[in-house]
Parts: structure tokens; sequence; C-alpha cells
């Protein structure tokens, strides 16, 4: 194992610790680092708090700032943080309008999150993600994954919590937009986890894995490795199919940590055309390594299908550490 680190045990202290450093303008750390909280709060808006296990950076801290999160807490990697985390992060980041949880469906991040909500004793709402088609069910899941698409939940309704909504207001759009996106992702390559100091499977070199998850749980089948056009054919077709609309969509082609800024502009372009074979226009685009699998290699395509209020959302201003831009 090559990696650039100190010693295993301390890899998520010491990068929480560079993070807040070189984002200081934007986010702090809270007490023995439990949680990442925006630095600056807003008197009066629902704060939306997510979180997971490390390893997906830049998810969820990433995200912390104006027109995004309030609070995001890391777990070790691939694991859930602890319902005391997301107690301490609601009553740092509570303003008095309540907390909206934005929560990815895997079993260990759900059970968590309930029983802080539970325990705290504040006014919280939940959204559950699951926008991975790939497979109904998993090893860590009870129902589909909550996979790149959590990004695109953060960024709508963080945007309209921004503009003053209430809490009940933006429990509903979260599950509308989460509702109208789907994805789906392949994986080149392994990924290793610094603790276990092997990849976490194995893999040929003339082999992917079609439908993976973001923590290289298996996907949908071990097949032969495919032109860039044929992986995206099969992945739009799953995620259009699961669907089942036209119309105007978010396109987000998202990098799994090792896949290269040219190799994801090239499924984008290979996406963007098989969408517009399902009667779907990519009519917004990001793309990068946004919620990653440590260093595996591969990417995942998510959709987001458009109404005003969805596409409001998406281009209203951010000004994260990860994600930023302004009208």
């Amino acid at each position: 194992m090559k990696k650039l680190i100190n010693d295993v045990s301390n890899v998520l202290s010491e990068s929480l610790s560079g993070f807040a450093a070189a984002h200081a303008d934007i986010v702090t750390l809270g007490a023995e680092q439990k949680f990442v909280q925006r630095r600056i709060l807003k008197p009066g808006k629902v704060a939306l708090l997510s979180g997971g296990g490390s390893g997906h950076e830049p998810l969820h801290a990433g995200f912390v700032g104006h027109g995004m999160l309030d609070a995001a807490c890391p777990g070790q990697v691939f694991t859930s943080p602890t319902p005391d985390q997301m107690i301490a992060a609601a009553d740092a980041v509570d303003t008095g309008a309540g907390v909206l949880f934005i929560v990815k469906n895997y079993e260990g991040d759900v059970m968590n999150f309930d029983m802080a909500r539970e325990m705290s004793g504040r006014a919280i709402e939940t959204v559950i993600t699951d926008d991975d088609v790939a497979v109904e069910n998993s090893l860590y899941t009870t129902g589909r994954r909550g996979v790149a698409g959590t990004l695109v939940v953060e960024k709508v309704v963080g945007a309209a919590a921004e503009q003053g909504a209430a809490l009940g207001a933006l429990k509903t759009l979260g599950d509308k937009v989460n509702r109208a996106t789907r994805s789906m992702g392949v994986a080149l390559t392994s990924c290793t986890v610094p603790a276990a100091g092997k990849p976490t499977f194995a893999i040929g070199d003339t082999e992917m894995e079609m439908g993976v998850g973001i923590h290289g749980e298996p996907g949908r089948r071990r097949v032969a490795l495919r032109s860039a056009n044929d992986i995206a054919e099969e992945m739009v077709a799953a995620i259009a199919g699961d669907l089942g609309r036209t119309g105007d969509a978010l396109l987000f082609v998202n990098g799994f940590g090792a896949t290269p800024s040219m190799e994801l502009y090239l499924m984008y372009h290979a996406a963007e055309a098989q969408l517009a074979r399902h009667g779907i226009r990519a009519a917004r685009a990001l793309v990068g390594n946004y919620v990653t699998s440590l260093d595996m290699a591969g990417c995942s395509i998510t959709v987001t299908m458009l109404d005003d209020e969805i596409s409001r959302g998406w281009d209203a201003p951010v000004h994260t550490p990860s994600l930023r831009w302004a009208m």
C-alpha cells in the first residue's frame, strides 16, 4: 500500500485538521472533531445536516457552506458517524428553525441518524436518498443505495433553506429531488481502505464491475472491460428506463477518486448522446470527483429531471470548499 499518510489510526483526524485550516474562511471544526460546520451561521434558517463514512470526499464536509450544508458528521472510513456526533452538530447549528437530516440509504447511517433525531429533543425532519438503480438491496442496505445523487439533494434543498423555506417544505422538496434522481456506477479497480492495507476486492486487468457501490460493494455483475460508449449506453439505459421520463435534466458524471478529468469528460460526452436517444436533454452539467470511493478508478452517472423549482435550486449561488458558483 502506497499512501500519503503518517499513521493509519490518525488519517481522518489529520485530514480534517488540514481541511479546516485550508478552508478556515468557510468552515470550522466542532469539539473533538465530531463535525464540520459553517463558520458563519444564518439566524432563523433551517439547518441542513448530513454525514457518513469518510472516504467519499469531498462528500460531505466539502459541501458545508453558503447554499448547501450547515454541518457534516464524518465517520471513520466507510463507517457511519455516531448519534452523539449528529446531536452535537445539531446543537451547534440549529438557530431556532429546526434541522433537516439528509441521509444516504445505508443501514448504519439510517439507524444512527434516526437515533440522533429521537434523542435530540429538537424539531428534525429526515430526507433519505436512494438514487442507485443498480441493485435493489445490498450488503449494507434495505432498498436502493444512496450515492452521488445525494449531492444534488443537498444543493437544491440547501438553496431553498438559504432563501428561508420552512422545515416541512424542505423535507418535501428533498423527497421530490430524490424521486427525480437516478444513478449508476462502474468500477475499473478496487479501492484500498488504509486500515486494511489491501484492495477491498480483486478485479482483473480486463474486467469491470458494473453497478458498483461507493464502498466497493458488488454491482449487477462482473464483465469484460468495454468501450466508454458501451458503458455509457448500459448505464444511461438503466437510469432512463427507471426514470421513465423525458425532458430537461442535470447530467452529473462523478469520478470515484482515481479517474482523471479527461476520462470523465469523455464519459460525459458519451452519456449526453445516450440521454438524447431516450428523449432527455442535458440542460445542466457537473463533472468531477465529488462523491468518491477513496482511490477507486471508475465513475458514476447521475441524472436529475428538472422542473422550474429544481432548476432554480441548482442554479442558485453556492460557496463551499468543493462546490461554488455565483449567479
